[in-house]
């Protein structure tokens, strides 16, 4: 989810789409709506009170004053468990979804081309083990750069969690599918926010900073908003037998 139109279209439209895709359990990776980078404490109350079940964030988590003491007493907004080991925050979540089975939700990040403090292989097999022990159903949020890192991790752990969803790069990709174990993958569930950009930023300012390698503040652009992410259904033991994409023209 990327700056003000990412968060006010997910604020207007999450309640409606809730009901229409009949959605048992919300997760919604909202670490860019602060301005394109980052969050805050009030922003992900906002998001929380529209019908997000879990936050997760990524390798911006940290990029606005106060949120460290926010997360460090909120249970739904999640960082990356590897993000390193004196930062304030978990990086697991439960939740009863709509219809009573728990949901255990992961929040990890990629290790090529990110600077992640730990290697997610060292610690997801003890994630997943916690995660399993409390929920039934598992989704794992990998917000990672490289498209093999992602389909490496989801392959490891087909079978054990339900959904292994990829986040960062703000491209949906078309590779949504499930693995013979009944994990449902997708290498990226896209950009919630104005596609007439670069990845969400105003493209001119985005191009003069790759030509010049100037320094140049970014800015939210603001056309063709969209919503982007993937619908998974799963039995409620957690094996995945349907994901598809999801994109809706704000």
């Amino acid at each position: 989810m990327f700056g003000a139109p990412g968060r006010l279209a997910v604020e207007e439209r999450l309640p409606g789409l809730r009901n229409e895709l009949d959605v048992d359990v919300c997760i919604v990776n909202g670490e860019n709506i602060a301005d394109g980078a980052g969050i805050t404490g009030k922003l992900a109350d906002r998001l929380l009170a529209a019908g997000a079940d879990v936050i997760t964030l990524g390798n911006h988590a940290f990029r606005r004053d106060g949120i460290g003491a926010y997360l460090a007493t909120s249970e739904l907004v999640i960082r990356p468990a590897n993000a390193g080991s004196q930062l304030p925050g978990r990086g697991l979540a439960v939740v009863e979804a709509r219809n009573g089975v728990r949901v255990a939700v992961i929040n990890l990040l990629g290790n090529l081309f990110i600077d992640a403090a730990m290697s997610p292989w060292e610690m997801v097999d003890e994630l997943v083990d916690e995660a399993r022990a409390q929920a039934p159903v598992v989704v794992v949020d990998f917000h990672a750069e490289a498209t093999s890192e992602k389909i490496a991790l989801t392959r490891w752990l087909d079978g054990r969690v339900t959904a292994v969803i990829g986040t960062h790069t703000h491209v949906q990709t078309n590779d949504a599918r499930i693995l013979p174990g009944g994990t449902a993958a997708v290498s990226d569930a896209g950009m919630t926010g104005p596609h007439d950009s670069v990845i969400g930023v105003v493209a001119e300012l985005a191009i003069r900073r790759m030509r010049t390698r100037l320094p140049v503040r970014f800015q939210p652009a603001e056309g063709d908003v969209r919503i982007e992410g993937v619908v998974v259904d799963c039995t409620d033991d957690g094996r995945a037998e349907r994901i598809e994409l999801l994109r809706v023209n704000v």
